[in-house]
């Protein structure tokens, strides 16, 4: 296994760490954003008012999003566990 194949497994891990957490990232980012405002608007500065939506917001992305994620994982998962061999030699 030389540099660059090490290199482009790091990138290739990235690039599936981003793949996959950027749905609930996204949604979480929006979520306060929106509360935020909300708060910003009415002066209300209640702790558990930014916390409880971007809970539920992230439970609610992991519900929809949450088999394709997983899918996605189980096959990167796959992909390099079939490598190991090539990579040995």
């Amino acid at each position: 296994m030389n540099a660059q194949s090490v290199l482009t497994l790091g990138q290739d891990a990235l690039l599936m760490l981003l793949m996959v957490s950027a749905p609930v990232l996204l949604v979480v980012l929006l979520v306060g954003l929106v509360v935020s405002l909300l708060q910003a608007v009415t002066q209300i500065n209640e702790a558990t008012l930014a916390f409880v939506p971007k809970l539920l917001a992230a439970v609610l992305v992991f519900a929809v999003a949450g088999p394709w994620m997983l899918s996605m994982l189980v096959d990167y998962i796959r992909r390099m566990i079939e490598s190991i061999p090539g990579a040995i030699l």
